[in-house]
């Protein structure tokens, strides 16, 4: 019986973590897709005048003043902006990229020339 318990335990373990990294790997999709960032927001009595990850993986925004559990992830047309195009190792990109980001995410350069500059940010989920 004690065996039976372990491998009970060891499932629900496995299946908890695998419950986890499917929310990692497809976020939610909030409800207000559509509806503008409102900047500056604030979030946890602290005012912020772009777009956060507190709390999340991703970028986000508030749709309300004073956050009140309306959001949308961020994209690249949300502060800052992305410019494109721009320039990142010997290539062009017209849109945001993963080429180059460990973790497979997609991204953007907030200046015409990454390679100088280093100025980046993560783009939406639903942007690539």
């Amino acid at each position: 019986m004690k065996n039976l318990a372990s491998w009970v335990s060891l499932v629900l373990c496995v299946y908890g973590l695998k419950a986890e990294l499917i929310a990692h790997l497809h976020p939610p999709v909030p409800e207000f897709v559509d509806r503008d960032c409102v900047f500056p927001f604030v979030y946890g009595d602290v005012t912020h005048y772009n777009c956060i990850s507190i709390h999340s993986d991703y970028d986000w925004c508030s749709l309300d003043t004073k956050f009140q559990g309306r959001w949308r992830y961020c994209t690249g047309q949300d502060p800052p902006k992305c410019s494109f195009p721009f320039f990142f190792k010997q290539k062009i990109f017209h849109h945001c990229t993963k080429e180059g980001y460990i973790f497979n995410r997609s991204w953007c350069s907030l200046t015409k020339n990454y390679n100088r500059d280093r100025k980046w940010k993560q783009c939406s989920p639903q942007n690539f």
